[in-house]
């Protein structure tokens, strides 16, 4: 694959977006104060509050493992549990950071459609309490899912009465929230604070920018020990106006809605096109810009020899194909049609 190529292998893969480029070029002048005591890392602030609320606390980091990670050491005390997905970024793809660095350890729950349910939570708070087992302290939701699925408002306020019923906090990891709200036809407050949502790793680089997340506290009272989680979490930034101006860019002129519809048309476009080709199967709902398929394991490194994606479980045949801001509709017709062609080889042969 080269380098001109737009693989389905992550939203991470695509560069930055024309907008939020010329916003860090904008920001490149002079000097300001560092550390995030400066002008433009306000107005970041500020254009957060006018979507997620008044009251909201934001602090910017560099990366969603960083952002879900001080997030949660600043919730916790070193007894503390986290109870999230078994499929959950934080539990296969954070490489042990939120036990190493915020000290909590993961209780999982079983979710095939990448969703939890109060049920599972209630699961792990049952009979709970002495000295002999950890505590319980917060829920953990990736919206949108790691099988590209997204919870609507009413499973959300669920598991945020269940989690505040027993004394935790709900936490949002949303590396792709903006995909999600999308999705569900709803702006990105409806699908958090407005449910109940506690903490919000509010994602950007899945959605155009260079780098940077958001950790958003939607009661400024939980964000009392967050700078120094953050600090201790090396995720300071001392330059923070490049971090910052980015989600000014994203929140202005709806770009985070406008980038996230495309992935998400995309992503339809392209289950659409593949449905119909004998031996695909596409396996979960595609409700934001992923697309969870099933293919012969022989298949699977022809088509990568020309676009990049990642398996998702080798050895069943299950690889994930992700869009992004700028899928090109080309670059699924030229996907599909490889697919197409190779499926087509394969059963002659």
């Amino acid at each position: 694959m080269s380098e001109r190529t737009r693989g389905f292998g992550s939203d991470n893969h695509a560069g930055v977006h024309p907008e939020v480029m010329a916003a860090l070029q904008r920001v490149n002048v002079g000097h300001v104060h560092s550390y995030g005591d400066d002008p433009h890392t306000a107005e970041a602030v500020a254009r957060f509050r006018a979507e997620l609320g008044a009251e909201v606390e934001v602090f910017f980091v560099f990366n969603g493992t960083g952002a879900n990670v001080t997030a949660l050491a600043a919730l916790t005390r070193f007894y503390d549990a986290v109870i999230c997905s078994d499929t959950a970024h934080l539990h296969i793809d954070e490489c042990g950071a939120p036990e190493q660095v915020a000290g909590v350890k993961l209780l999982t729950v079983r979710a095939p459609d990448g969703k939890i349910t109060p049920e599972g939570v209630a699961a792990h708070v049952a009979g709970r309490g002495d000295e002999h087992q950890v505590r319980p302290r917060v829920v953990s939701i990736t919206q949108a899912t790691e099988l590209g699925t997204v919870y609507a408002p009413n499973e959300i306020r669920a598991l945020a009465d269940c989690a505040h019923e027993h004394g935790m906090y709900l936490h949002v990891d949303g590396a792709r929230i903006a995909n999600a709200a999308v999705g569900l036809g709803l702006d990105l407050r409806e699908i958090t604070g407005d449910c109940g949502v506690d903490v919000l790793s509010f994602g950007g680089t899945k959605n155009g920018l260079m780098l940077g997340e958001a950790v958003v506290f939607f009661a400024p009272e939980l964000a009392a020990h967050y700078r120094r989680a953050r600090k201790q979490g090396m995720q300071l930034a001392s330059k923070m106006r490049f971090v910052a101006v980015q989600f000014t860019a994203l929140l202005t002129d709806d770009l985070w809605r406008r980038s996230a519809q495309h992935a998400n048309a995309m992503a339809q476009v392209l289950a659409e096109r593949v449905r119909p080709i004998r031996g695909v199967e596409v396996l979960y709902p595609v409700q934001a810009n992923a697309v969870f398929a099933r293919l012969p394991l022989a298949v699977i490194p022809v088509l990568q020899q020309e676009f990049f994606f990642y398996p998702w479980n080798a050895t069943q045949g299950e690889v994930r194909w992700m869009t992004s801001f700028d899928t090109a509709g080309e670059d699924i017709e030229a996907f599909a049609t490889l697919i197409e062609t190779t499926m087509a080889e394969r059963s002659l042969s």
